[in-house]
C-alpha cells in the first residue's frame, strides 16, 4: 500500500476515533488535536484553526500532562480529570498519556482521552431509594458516629433551620437530606433537589421557579461548591426575599467548608445562612461497622424482590468488604452488589469468586484481621470447581496482573519494564491500552 493512502487512512482513523487525541513535540508544541478533543474542551473546527494559524494553543488542560511525561518519559495512564471547557459544560476524561520514541529517540508525546461524563455523573447519583421514603427509620447505620448524624438532624428537622451537610460523595449524604424532609414537624409538600454539579442556568431557574410557590418546600442543593460565587449570592438574595413562605433550605459540600471560602469555591454569606448548624456525615472507612448493616438490608431486599435464598457474605469476603477502604463509600458498595446480584441463583452466601473482576484488582494488598497479606495472586488459585473460569479469561488476567506489577517494579517505566519482560517497547504499550480499554469498558458496565 502506498505511502499516501496510509496517511489518509491514518488521519481518518485519528478523525473518527471516539478517543480525544492529543499529540506534542518535544518542545511541547501541538502536533495532533483530533475532532473528539476539539469536541470535548468546546472548541469548533473554525475556532480551532484560527487560533492554530495565530499559534495560540492555550490547552493547558492536557499540555500539563503531556509535558510531565516528556519531562519523566514515564507513562500516565488512567488519570481522572474534570474541568469546564469553553462552552461552559462540565467534562470528565480518563487519560492515557504516553511517551513517544522514534528508534529509540525521545520525539514527543500523545494523549488518548476517553470521555466519561457521563459515567461520572452516574457515580454522584444516590442511594437507591426502592420507591419508598427515605426516613431515618430505614437507613441502616449502626454506627455511634451516625446515631449522633441522625440526632443533629432531627433537631434540624424540629428547628426548621437551614443546615449545611459536610462529606464524601456516596456517604449517603441526600438520605440524610430526605430524613430531615420526612421528619419535619409541620410537613412541607415538596422535596425539590437541585444538582449543582449541573448547568447552574438551570438550577438559578429550579430555585427561582418554586421559591415563589405558595406550597412549603424542602431544597436539597447538592455539593452547592459547584456553583460559581456569583450564583451562590444570587442564591442568597433569593432565600432573603421568600422569608413569607416556610421553606427549607439543606445544602451539601464535599470538604470543609472553611476550606472552600479559602479557596474561594463557597461564598461567605451563603456559609452565614448554615452558621448555625453542620453536620458532618463520615465516610465509610471511618464506621465500618455500618458495611453489614447495609449488605445484609440489600439482600433482604434481594430475597423479597426475586425469591433467592441468599442470606450474606462468606467469612473470606466479609473479611475483604471490612478491610477494604471503599473510597466511593455506600454507593460503591451498592454497584459491588449490584454486581455480585446479577450471579446469584440457588446460592446461599457469596463466595470470593462471585466477585466483580473490577472489584478484585482494588483488593489486592490488604490485610485480613489475621494478618494474612490479601494478594492478587490469590485471585489465581484453583480450590475448587467454582474457581474454575474460561481458559482465556484466566490468562488475561495473569497477564494483566503481571504487567501491572512489573511496572510497579520499575515506576512506570515503559522501557526497563519491556526490557525485563523481554518484549518490544511498542508491544508493551498495546497490551497496556487493551488492559486500560478493559477496564474502563468494565467501568462503564458497571454504572
Amino acid at each position: 500500500m502506498q505511502h499516501d493512502t496510509l496517511l489518509d487512512i491514518y488521519k481518518f482513523i485519528v478523525e473518527k476515533g471516539d478517543n480525544g487525541i492529543c499529540v506534542v513535540d518535544t518542545t511541547g508544541k501541538l502536533i495532533i488535536y483530533n475532532k473528539k478533543m476539539r469536541e470535548l474542551q468546546g472548541i469548533s473546527d473554525e475556532e480551532f484553526e484560527k487560533r492554530r494559524a495565530l499559534e495560540i494553543v492555550g490547552f493547558n488542560m492536557e499540555k500539563g500532562g503531556l509535558l510531565r511525561v516528556l519531562q519523566d518519559e514515564r507513562s500516565i495512564l488512567n488519570e481522572k480529570k474534570t474541568f469546564w471547557n469553553e462552552k461552559g459544560q462540565e467534562v470528565t476524561l480518563i487519560s492515557n498519556i504516553y511517551p513517544l520514541y522514534s528508534q529509540e529517540e525521545l520525539v514527543g508525546a500523545v494523549e488518548f482521552a476517553r470521555d466519561i461524563t457521563q459515567q461520572e455523573f452516574m457515580m454522584y447519583q444516590p442511594l437507591r431509594r426502592y420507591n419508598e421514603p427515605l426516613t431515618f427509620e430505614i437507613i441502616t447505620a449502626v454506627s455511634a458516629v451516625m446515631k449522633k448524624v441522625i440526632e443533629k438532624a432531627k433537631v434540624v428537622a424540629y428547628s426548621r433551620m437551614p443546615v449545611i451537610l459536610v462529606g464524601e460523595s456516596g456517604t449517603g449524604i441526600d438520605m440524610i437530606a430526605e430524613g430531615i424532609h420526612h421528619e419535619l414537624k409541620e410537613k412541607n409538600d415538596m422535596f425539590v433537589t437541585l444538582i449543582c454539579r449541573r448547568d447552574e442556568k438551570t438550577v438559578l431557574n429550579q430555585l427561582e421557579k418554586y421559591v415563589v410557590e405558595k406550597q412549603n418546600i424542602t431544597f436539597f442543593a447538592e455539593r452547592i461548591e459547584y456553583l460559581s460565587m456569583e450564583a451562590q449570592e444570587k442564591i442568597v438574595k433569593l432565600l432573603e426575599t421568600s422569608t413569607e413562605h416556610h421553606h427549607v433550605f439543606i445544602a451539601s459540600v464535599g470538604e470543609d467548608p472553611i476550606d472552600l471560602i479559602q479557596k474561594g469555591q463557597l461564598s461567605k454569606k451563603l456559609y452565614r445562612l448554615f452558621s448555625d448548624i453542620s453536620i458532618y456525615v463520615p465516610a465509610l472507612r471511618n464506621r465500618k461497622e455500618d458495611i453489614m448493616p447495609f449488605v445484609e438490608d440489600y439482600f433482604k431486599r434481594h430475597r423479597e424482590s426475586y425469591g433467592s435464598v441468599i442470606k450474606g457474605l462468606a467469612d473470606d469476603v466479609k473479611d475483604i468488604f471490612l478491610n477494604y477502604n471503599w473510597p466511593g463509600n455506600l454507593k460503591e458498595l451498592e454497584v459491588v452488589l449490584d454486581d455480585i446480584s446479577s450471579l446469584i441463583t440457588n446460592e446461599i452466601f457469596v463466595e470470593a469468586h462471585m466477585l466483580p473482576a473490577h472489584f478484585k484488582w482494588k483488593i489486592q494488598n490488604i490485610e485480613s484481621p489475621k494478618n494474612e497479606e490479601m494478594t492478587q495472586s490469590d485471585i489465581f488459585v484453583v480450590m475448587n470447581k467454582n474457581d474454575l473460569r474460561p481458559l482465556d479469561v484466566y490468562m488475561s488476567e495473569v497477564e494483566d496482573y503481571y504487567i501491572s506489577r512489573a511496572l510497579d517494579l520499575f515506576e512506570g517505566n515503559v522501557s526497563k519494564t519491556a526490557s525485563a519482560l523481554g518484549i518490544r517497547r511498542q508491544s508493551l504499550q498495546y497490551r497496556i491500552k487493551k488492559y486500560t480499554e478493559s477496564k474502563i469498558a468494565t467501568y462503564e458496565r458497571e454504572e
